[in-house]
């Protein structure tokens, strides 16, 4: 590290995410300052089904004013274990239960200003049920698409999703799916 940090505060807090400012002071003298949405992170899944398809979701995304398809995935509640969430957002979003969950890998959203790690998970052996959507999450539908479908999805721009992408490609990685 080529800096030392002068002043963090702390200028927003807030259901999502919080806002801190760091002030820093470079090894050549120079200052910086650094803008950073803290986020406690979240847990996404790859639900396969038994006949090798994977569960989707489309819902509305207010940052961007449109729907788009994702993986379930959902925020982690205070010291939450990721694979917890992944259960409850499984369920919550799409109704299916999973016998088995494997933990794929760990990706940073965006870390040029996020501290947020998402966590991903494969989840197996589905059993369906009833969704217990929340409030916001209403309009969501539910969708199964095979890797070849979604490999096609992700090349045309009909998935654009970042944490879906890199959920299929850790799952097709670990499944040795080309």
């Amino acid at each position: 590290m080529n800096y030392k940090l002068i002043k963090s505060d702390l200028v927003f807090h807030g259901k999502m995410i919080d806002l801190k400012v760091d002030e820093l002071e470079y090894d050549s003298g120079n200052k910086g300052r650094r803008e950073i949405a803290l986020h406690p992170g979240g847990a996404v899944v790859v639900a396969l089904t038994r006949d090798s398809e994977v569960i989707f979701i489309s819902q509305f995304r207010y940052p961007l004013q449109k729907v788009i398809f994702e993986l379930p995935a959902g925020k982690l509640d205070h010291k939450e274990d990721p694979e917890v969430c992944a259960i409850r957002e499984l369920e919550e979003e799409t109704g299916f239960k999973a016998e088995k969950f494997t933990k794929l890998g760990m990706v940073c959203s965006s870390p040029g200003f996020c501290d947020e790690l998402l966590h991903l998970y494969l989840a197996e052996n589905l059993t369906p049920g009833n969704h217990n959507r929340e409030e916001g999450e209403q309009g969501m539908q539910v969708y199964k698409f095979s890797f070849e479908e979604l490999d096609k999805m992700i090349v045309s721009g009909e998935i654009i999703d970042a944490k879906s992408i890199c959920g299929i490609y850790l799952a097709k990685q670990f499944l040795n799916i080309k």
